[in-house]
């Protein structure tokens, strides 16, 4: 039940996104007809009462889960380890996709990047019809699901498990995985209320994006355009603590959607956007 649960909502929230305008590859109209996803492993201590294996060890309890990129939204894929056994995560990755797609074909696309010159090879699934410059930029964008990572950690506090039981271990994951997607939600409406305006963050990053197109027309050179189109950043701590503080005072959802909307700052103008 609490599989169905968890898909369901995902998918629902998926859809309420995109009515809402919120596609973080509506940049890249060429990749409308894909699914794009950044998957990793993401492993947190054993539970207390685990207990040894046949060689006196235990091991951390881990999983593989997928950030979408164009929602933000987050979902549990398998379980690697249940902290008796050491895996590696790669192998049960590519087990799990085995099962849903078969007969996969690779390109290999070449990509010169012209902020510092350098040669890049990547290695994707995706047509030689799309621009290496995008397949680029969706190697770039798997970074997000560390940072996905860091919120379940330091701000939900999910460091350890429940159980050495799989079921246990699966179910903890998906209420991890729902619980980032209910506040990636919170954290994304204001910006659709207040569509000029954009979190703190994304102008930090908006500034230091214009330090390095300086610096680098200073070198005849230019960062690549797609830095500057939408990100999906960090769950800010601010919105996480005001959800937490909502509840605990009962504050409603009016007032508490109105102080995140305040939070918002003026979007700087940017020479990499023209």
């Amino acid at each position: 039940m609490l599989e169905a649960f968890e898909q369901q909502s995902y998918h629902l929230h998926a859809e309420t996104r995109l009515s809402q305008g919120i596609d973080y590859l509506k940049s890249f109209p060429e990749l409308d007809e894909y699914t794009i996803e950044a998957a990793d492993g993401h492993f947190i201590d054993h539970a207390c009462q685990t207990e040894k294996n046949s060689k006196g060890k235990v091991y951390a309890a881990g999983g593989i889960y997928a950030l979408n990129l164009r929602s933000g939204l987050l979902r549990f894929l398998c379980l690697v380890t249940n902290v008796t056994q050491r895996h590696q995560e790669i192998p049960v990755l590519r087990d799990h996709i085995e099962k849903q797609n078969k007969g996969i074909k690779f390109n290999v696309v070449d990509y010169r990047d012209p902020e510092t010159g350098k040669l890049h090879r990547f290695v994707t699934t995706l047509p030689m019809t799309i621009n290496p410059g995008t397949i680029t930029m969706l190697y770039f964008k798997r970074w997000t699901i560390e940072k996905t990572f860091n919120n379940t950690k330091s701000n939900f506090k999910e460091t350890k498990a429940w159980s050495s039981n799989t079921r246990s271990l699966e179910n903890q994951m998906r209420l991890t995985a729902m619980s980032y997607n209910l506040m990636r939600v919170f954290e994304e409406i204001p910006k659709t209320q207040q569509p000029e305006l954009i979190h703190p963050s994304d102008k930090k990053y908006s500034e230091a994006l214009e330090i390095r197109q300086q610096q680098a027309q200073k070198r005849d050179r230019f960062v690549n355009p797609l830095f500057f189109q939408a990100r999906i950043s960090r769950i800010s701590s601010y919105t996480i603590r005001a959800v937490q503080n909502a509840i605990i005072t009962g504050m409603s959802l009016q007032c508490f959607m109105s102080s995140l909307v305040a939070r918002l700052v003026s979007r700087p103008q940017l020479i990499g956007e023209h």
